[in-house]
C-alpha cells in the first residue's frame, strides 16, 4: 500500500510532473537568513520602525512654521536619539535573541517598559534644557503611540517567522561536524536541534571515553581532520560534560590544524552554570547563581509608580483622612496614628504608620494578634479594620521608600521571628520591599495567621509574586484590591 503522504504524481511515461517538482522545490527551499542573524535583523528592524514612526507622525502633524524638509530632518534626529536609547536598553536585557523573541508576553512587557523609560528620560531632558520645540514637536504628537505599536507589531511578526522557520526547517545554516559523548551520536537532541536551525550535520562522531588510550584519541582526531579537509565544513561542535574538560582540552587542541571554529556545548549538571549571568572581576569571572528580584531599571520604574501613586492618593484623600483622624480622637483616648516596628527589605527595620484601631499600643517581642470580636478594638477602629482604611497612612511609608504600593505585607517583629522559625522560605519575602497590598491579599490571605498552614499559604503567594513580578502584575493587583476590600474576607 502506498502512503498518500509519499505519493508523487507522475505522467504516462512514469516521470514526475512539472507542477509536483516545483512544489517540492518550494517546500525544500531555505530562507536566505540564518538563525544566528535574527538578532541583528530585529535590531535593524527596531531602528527602522522608530524612524518610520517618527517621520509618519511628523507628516500627519506637520509644523507649519518650517519647511517640510526641515520638519523631516528634525524628525529623523528625534528618531536617532529615541532609537539609540530604546535599542540599547533592549539589548542590555538580551531581548533581541531568537529565544527571547518567542516569549511574546515578556517581549511586550520589556518593550513597553523600555519605551516608557526612554520618554521619561527625554521628558526630564526637555524640562532641564528646554528642548521641547526641537525634540518632540518635530516628531509629531502621535510618535510615542505609533512607535510603540510598530515595535510590538514587529515582534508579533518575527515570532511567527521564527516559529515557522523552526517547525519547517527553513533557516539556512552551514555544514558542521558534531562530536559528542552520547552513546548514539547521530540521534542526540543537539543533532536534531542543529537540523531544526538549518545546520547540516556533515559528520557525527563519538568522543573517546574516559580513560581511552592515546592511540584511540589520535585515530579519532585523524578521522575528524580527514573528514573536514577539502569539504564545506564550516564548524566543529563538541557536546560534552564540562567535568571532562581537563581530558578534552588536549583532544580539542589537536583540532587547531583546521581553519574553522570549534564550539563547546556543555551538557550534564555543570551545564547549568553556563546559562547564568557572569560578572567581570578583572582577572576572574564570577557566575551569578542568584539574581536580585528586580533589575535597576525595574526598581526605578516601580519606584516612579510608587511615588506618583502615593502622592496622588494622599492629595485626593486628604479631606477624608482628616475626618477619620477627628473620629478616632473623639472615639477613644490616644494618638491618631499607631506606630510599630516592622521588618522590611533585606531585613531592615522601619516604623510603619496606621490609624489607631485599638485601645492598646503593643510593640516589642510579644504581640497578640487580633481576633474576631476583639475587645481591644474601638468602635471606629472596627470599621477601619473591616474596610482596611486603617492602612492608608502607609502611603507615607511608600513616599519615604520603606514600603511599596504592591509587595508582601510586613508583619510585626515578634511575628516575623515566629514565622521565620515555622516556615522555611519565609525570609525570602524580604527580597523586595513590603507593600500596602499584595498578591496574597487579593486572594483572601488577610488578617491573623493562627496556624502554620495559613502562614505557608501566604508565603506561597508572596514568593510567586516575587518570582513573577511585572508592572502589569502590580497594576492588576492595584485594580483588584478595592474589590477585595469590599468583600472584607478575613478582615476584623
Amino acid at each position: 500500500m502506498i502512503s498518500k503522504s509519499r505519493f508523487i504524481p507522475i505522467d504516462t511515461r512514469g516521470e514526475m510532473t512539472r507542477s509536483s517538482l516545483s512544489s517540492m522545490m518550494r517546500a525544500n527551499r531555505k530562507w536566505p537568513i540564518s538563525y544566528r542573524s535574527i538578532e541583528a535583523i530585529v535590531i535593524c528592524g527596531d531602528l527602522f520602525a522608530i524612524l518610520i514612526a517618527s517621520i509618519v507622525s511628523t507628516l500627519l502633524f506637520p509644523n507649519h512654521d518650517v519647511s517640510t524638509a526641515t520638519d523631516i530632518g528634525r524628525a529623523t534626529g528625534s528618531a536617532i536619539v529615541v532609537s539609540a536609547l530604546c535599542v540599547s536598553l533592549l539589548k542590555t536585557r538580551s531581548m533581541h535573541t531568537p529565544s527571547a523573541l518567542l516569549d511574546l508576553g515578556h517581549q511586550v512587557h520589556a518593550v513597553c517598559l523600555c519605551w516608557a523609560v526612554v520618554f521619561l528620560l527625554l521628558g526630564a531632558a526637555v524640562s532641564a534644557f528646554n528642548l521641547g520645540s526641537e525634540l518632540f514637536r518635530s516628531a509629531g504628537a502621535i510618535f510615542p503611540v505609533l512607535g510603540l505599536v510598530m515595535l510590538i507589531g514587529q515582534r508579533v511578526f518575527v515570532r511567527a517567522l521564527v516559529l515557522k522557520g523552526l517547525s519547517e526547517g527553513k533557516f539556512s545554516g552551514g555544514n558542521v561536524i558534531l562530536l559528542t559523548d552520547q552513546a548514539r551520536s547521530g540521534e542526540t537532541g543537539l543533532a536534531r536541534t542543529l537540523t531544526a536551525l538549518g545546520f547540516r550535520v556533515g559528520g557525527s562522531f563519538c568522543l573517546p571515553r574516559t580513560g581511552a588510550s592515546s592511540n584511540h584519541r589520535k585515530r579519532l582526531i585523524d578521522l575528524v581532520i580527514r573528514h573536514a579537509r577539502g569539504t564545506d565544513i564550516e564548524e566543529v561542535i563538541v557536546e560534552a560534560d564540562p567535568n571532562r574538560w581537563h581530558e578534552l582540552r588536549e583532544f580539542i587542541a589537536d583540532l587547531r590544524v583546521l581553519p574553522i571554529p570549534v564550539v563547546f556545548v556543555p551538557v550534564g549538571a555543570g551545564a547549568e552554570m553556563f546559562g547564568r549571568p557572569t560578572r567581570d572581576f578583572r582577572n576572574a569571572i564570577g557566575v551569578e547563581v542568584q539574581r536580585r528580584p528586580l533589575t535597576h531599571g525595574e526598581r526605578a520604574a516601580k519606584r516612579c509608580i510608587d511615588v506618583i501613586g502615593a502622592g496622588i492618593c494622599l492629595i485626593l484623600l486628604t479631606p477624608p483622612l482628616l475626618l477619620i483622624a477627628a473620629a478616632i480622637r473623639l472615639d477613644s483616648a490616644g494618638p491618631v496614628l499607631f506606630r510599630q516596628q516592622r521588618c522590611g527589605f533585606n531585613g531592615r527595620g522601619f516604623t510603619i504608620y496606621k490609624f489607631r484601631t485599638m485601645r492598646v499600643m503593643e510593640d516589642g517581642c510579644s504581640i497578640t494578634q487580633a481576633v474576631a470580636n476583639d475587645c481591644r478594638v474601638t468602635k471606629v477602629g472596627r470599621w477601619l479594620r473591616r474596610t482596611s482604611v486603617d492602612e492608608l497612612p502607609q502611603l507615607l511609608n511608600v513616599l519615604e521608600g520603606s514600603m511599596s504600593l504592591v509587595g508582601p505585607r510586613p508583619h510585626a517583629i515578634a511575628h516575623d521571628t515566629e514565622f521565620d522559625l515555622a516556615v522555611q522560605q519565609y525570609a525570602y519575602r524580604r527580597r523586595v520591599k513590603p507593600g500596602l497590598t499584595g498578591w496574597a491579599q487579593i486572594h483572601g490571605s488577610r488578617g491573623p495567621t493562627p496556624t502554620r498552614a495559613l502562614i505557608e499559604q501566604r508565603v506561597t503567594y508572596d514568593l510567586w509574586y516575587i518570582d513573577n513580578w511585572s508592572l502589569q502584575l502590580d497594576l492588576a493587583i492595584l485594580l483588584r484590591t478595592p474589590m477585595e476590600v469590599l468583600r472584607s474576607r478575613n478582615a476584623f
